[in-house]
C-alpha cells in the first residue's frame, strides 16, 4: 500500500519547488517576449541598421544645401618689359574678393549667383593706371540629357531611403525570430522542468522498492539478487536526475541571456502552459501571409533599388549636353565707390547663352555599370522568387506538424494511461510474488518514458504552432508587437 501512495504521486507528477540562494522569478510568456523585444542585445542592436540609414539620407539631401564660396587673392609683380628704353621692368599689383553662392536643383541644374571685386595698379602708361572693376552675375548650367531629372539627381537619397525600409524588414525579421526563440525556449525550460520532476519521481520510487526489497530478503520472502536489482534500478535513476537537473540549469541560463535577466535573478519559473487546443489551418491562408513576410518585403526594396539604378545607370550612358546661361553687370573705375554706381546703372552688361557637348568615345565605364546593375536586378528577382517557393514549402511543412503535433498528444496520452495501468499490475503482481523487482523497474521505466514522452508531444505541437506563425509571418501580430519607424527616428536624433 506505501508503494501504491508513491505511485499516486508519481501518475500525479506533481511539481516540485526548488530551493535556492538567489532570486526566483515566476515569468509569464507574454513578459518573457516584452523583455526579449526591449532588452535582447541582438535585437537592439539591429535597430541601429535604419538608425544609421536616416542619418545617410539626411546627409544625401544635403546636395540641396546652398554653398557659399568665398576667395581673395593679392599680387605683387615686377617682370621685364621688351618695349622699354628705360630698362624699367612692369610693375603691377592686383587685389582680388570674389564671392558666390550656389545651389542644386531637382532638375540637375547648378545656379549660383556671384559677385567679384578687383583692384589693378601697373606703371604702364595706361589712361587709367589704377583702377576697381566689379562684376555683379548669375549662372545657370542645365543637364538636357545625362544626370538630368530628379531621379537621376537624387538617386543617393532614394537609395538611402528604400535601404532603411530594407534595413526595418530586417529588424522585422530579427525580431521575429527572436519572439519565436523565446517562445521555443520558454517552453522547452517547461519541459525540462517536467521532466526533472518525473525522474525525481521515479527514483523515489526505485528507492521505496530498494527499501521494501531489503526488508522482504530479509524477511527471507525474496532471495538477496533482488536487493541488487533494486539498487541498481535506483542508482540508475538518480544519475538521470541530475543529467536532468542539470539540464535545468543550463536552460535557465539559456533563458536568462535571452531575455537579459538581471543578474540577481538565479532562477526563473515559467507559468504559462502549453495549448492543447487544434488550430484549424489553411494552405491558401497562410501562403497568402507568407508572401509578406519581412525576408520577403525587405528583398523587393532591395529590387526597388536595382531597378532605380539600373534606371539612373541607363541614362549615364548617354552624351552630355548642357544648356548654360549666364548675366551680370559690371563696372570700372578709379574709386570703387564709382566703380560700383557704373555697376548698378545696367550700362555695362554682359550675358551669354550656350550649350556644351561631350561624347565620351567608348564609353565602358557606364556601360558596364549599367550591365550590372542589369544583372543585379534579374538576380534579386530570381531571389525573391526563390523565397516565395520555399516560404509556400515553409506553410506546407508547418502545417503538417502541426498536424502531427496534434495526433500526437493523443497517442502520448493514451500510451501513459496504458503504461499507469501497467505499472499498477505489475505492482500488485509483485506483492504476491508474481513478478520480480526487475520486473516492477522495467515497467516503472516504461511509464516514466511515457511520460516524457507526452511531455515532448505538447511542447512539439506548441513549437510546430510557433514555427506555422513565424514563416507565415503573424507571430508578431499575435503577440501584439509592432515596429515602429519612428524608433529607429528616435535613436538617430538622440545621437550626439
Amino acid at each position: 500500500m506505501r508503494l501504491l501512495s508513491l505511485l499516486s504521486l508519481f501518475l500525479l507528477g506533481l511539481p516540485f519547488v526548488a530551493h535556492s540562494t538567489g532570486e526566483q522569478l515566476l515569468l509569464p510568456l507574454k513578459e518573457a517576449i516584452r523583455m526579449a523585444v526591449e532588452k535582447n542585445l541582438d535585437v537592439r542592436a539591429e535597430l541601429y541598421n535604419p538608425a544609421q540609414f536616416e542619418a545617410d539620407i539626411n546627409r544625401n539631401r544635403s546636395i540641396y544645401d546652398p554653398l557659399l564660396s568665398l576667395q581673395t587673392n593679392f599680387t605683387d609683380s615686377t617682370t621685364a618689359s621688351a618695349s622699354s628704353t628705360t630698362g624699367r621692368g612692369n610693375e603691377s599689383v592686383s587685389f582680388l574678393l570674389n564671392s558666390s553662392i550656389s545651389r542644386l536643383f531637382w532638375t540637375g541644374a547648378t545656379a549660383a549667383i556671384n559677385f567679384n571685386n578687383g583692384y589693378a595698379s601697373t606703371n604702364s602708361a595706361l589712361s587709367m593706371p589704377n583702377y576697381w572693376q566689379t562684376g555683379l552675375g548669375a549662372s545657370i548650367s542645365q543637364p538636357l540629357l545625362k544626370n538630368s531629372g530628379r531621379e537621376a539627381t537624387e538617386i543617393a537619397i532614394n537609395v538611402s531611403r528604400l535601404s532603411k525600409f530594407a534595413s526595418l524588414e530586417r529588424f522585422n525579421s530579427k525580431l521575429l525570430g527572436t519572439v519565436a526563440q523565446v517562445r521555443n525556449e520558454y517552453y522547452k525550460l517547461y519541459s525540462l522542468r517536467e521532466e526533472s520532476e518525473v525522474k525525481k519521481v521515479s527514483l523515489e520510487l526505485a528507492r521505496k522498492i530498494l527499501s521494501d526489497t531489503q526488508a522482504r530478503v530479509k524477511a527471507g520472502v525474496l532471495p538477496a539478487m533482488e536487493i541488487l536489482n533494486a539498487e541498481f534500478g535506483a542508482v540508475s535513476r538518480e544519475k538521470d536526475l541530475i543529467d536532468s537537473e542539470r539540464a535545468v540549469n543550463d536552460q535557465v541560463d539559456v533563458l536568462k541571456l535571452l531575455l537579459q535577466v538581471n543578474g540577481m535573478v538565479s532562477d526563473l519559473r515559467t507559468v504559462d502552459l502549453p495549448t492543447r487546443e487544434r488550430l484549424d489551418t489553411s494552405e491558401d491562408e497562410g501562403i497568402r501571409r507568407a508572401l509578406s513576410r519581412p525576408d520577403i518585403r525587405e528583398l523587393k526594396h532591395n529590387l526597388e533599388v536595382a531597378e532605380l539604378q539600373t534606371r539612373v545607370f541607363s541614362g549615364k550612358t548617354r552624351p552630355e549636353l548642357a544648356l548654360t546661361a549666364s548675366a551680370s553687370l559690371t563696372g570700372l573705375d578709379s574709386t570703387y565707390q564709382r566703380n560700383l554706381d557704373k555697376a548698378f546703372t545696367f550700362d555695362y552688361p554682359v550675358w551669354s547663352i550656350g550649350l556644351n557637348f561631350i561624347y565620351p568615345l567608348g564609353n565602358s565605364a557606364a556601360e558596364n555599370d549599367y550591365r550590372k546593375s542589369r544583372l543585379k536586378t534579374e538576380q534579386t528577382a530570381l531571389q525573391i522568387r526563390s523565397l516565395e517557393e520555399g516560404a509556400a514549402n515553409d506553410v506546407r511543412a508547418a502545417i503538417r506538424a502541426i498536424s502531427t503535433g496534434f495526433k500526437q498528444i493523443d497517442v502520448t496520452d493514451r500510451g501513459r494511461a496504458f503504461a499507469e495501468e501497467r505499472l499498477r499490475a505489475f505492482i500488485r503482481k509483485n506483492e504476491v510474488g508474481l513478478a520480480t523487482t526487475k520486473d516492477v523497474l522495467d515497467v516503472e521505466n516504461d511509464l516514466a518514458t511515457s511520460k516524457s514522452n507526452q511531455i515532448k508531444a505538447v511542447v512539439d505541437y506548441v513549437n510546430a504552432l510557433t514555427r506555422y506563425w513565424q514563416v507565415t509571418g503573424e507571430l508578431l501580430e499575435r503577440e501584439g508587437v509592432r515596429v515602429i519607424e519612428g524608433d529607429a527616428d528616435k535613436l538617430y536624433s538622440s545621437t550626439r
